[in-house]
């Protein structure tokens, strides 16, 4: 159990039998009355965030999330399929569960899947990944890393903004958090 007051970013608690992360909390102590935490709290199935308020004094269940490594495989449309790396059981979610990560995802990539009472709910990829350039618009000749910028289409789908001197063919380090390029790799 997690009293209220123990609230902080990144902590995992269970409202109603669904897993949220606290996002953003703020300690309130009134004139009068007992203090409280007021916090933004997201879904970690759905993505929703919610507003909430508990009194300090308030137990709240510690949600049961476990990560485990897996493997990417390979996607088909929609759907894309991952093996555990210890007990070598394939699963599958779909691209909505993934959200933004579906974009930086390689095949045999490692990476860590959340689940929820053995339901997978979400994956945490690397902080960088690198990908090669699939398509984007021909350099000119003097662009220089101080100029400005040009939309790029990476291996996996996904579009990032790139610098002008960037050419197809290039491995590029990119910030999965973000979805920014950050250097040639």
């Amino acid at each position: 159990m997690i009293s209220g007051g123990d609230l902080r970013s990144g902590v995992k608690v269970e409202l109603d039998g669904t897993p949220y992360v606290v996002t953003d909390y703020h300690w309130v102590k009134p004139g009068k009355g007992g203090a409280f935490m007021r916090t933004k709290l997201k879904n970690m199935k759905t993505g929703a965030i919610i507003d909430r308020t508990f009194r300090t004094d308030e137990k709240l269940p510690k949600a049961e999330v476990e990560e485990r490594k897996v493997q990417f495989l390979y996607h088909d449309g929609d759907v894309y399929h991952f093996m555990d790396t210890e007990s070598f059981n394939q699963f599958t979610m779909d691209e909505k569960q993934l959200g933004d990560a579906s974009g930086f995802l390689k095949e045999e990539m490692i990476i860590s899947v959340m689940s929820h009472r053995g339901e997978p709910i979400g994956v945490v990829l690397p902080t960088f990944v690198d990908l090669r350039v699939a398509e984007t618009e021909p350099g000119v000749r003097g662009d220089t890393a101080s100029g400005g910028s040009k939309p790029a289409t990476l291996e996996t789908g996904a579009s990032i903004q790139v610098p002008l001197f960037i050419n197809v063919g290039d491995l590029l380090r990119v910030d999965t958090r973000t979805g920014a390029y950050v250097e040639r790799a």
